[in-house]
């Protein structure tokens, strides 16, 4: 009975805590009118990712390639016949 007890106590002062320290989130209105302007390091940077996703995708296209054509030219064979004597 007394973990019960002990367990709303807790409950309640959990509850009450959160309700009292609850406050609403105002979105600055200053932050909306700044113009951030890129240097040219940015654009550095981001020709060297795309240089990254391209060096990349390029073995990606190779190996695809070659496995459709493997599929493509394999053909089934039947399985070889065993000489019982």
């Amino acid at each position: 009975m007394r973990t019960l007890i002990h367990r709303t106590a807790t409950a309640a002062v959990t509850i009450a805590a959160t309700l009292a320290t609850g406050t609403a989130a105002y979105a600055s209105g200053a932050a909306t009118n700044k113009v951030f302007i890129s240097g040219p390091l940015i654009l550095v940077f981001l020709g060297f990712c795309a240089l990254v996703v391209v060096a990349q995708v390029i073995p990606v296209i190779s190996t695809l390639y070659g496995m459709l054509k493997g599929a493509k030219d394999s053909k089934v064979e039947a399985p070889a016949k065993a000489n019982h004597r």
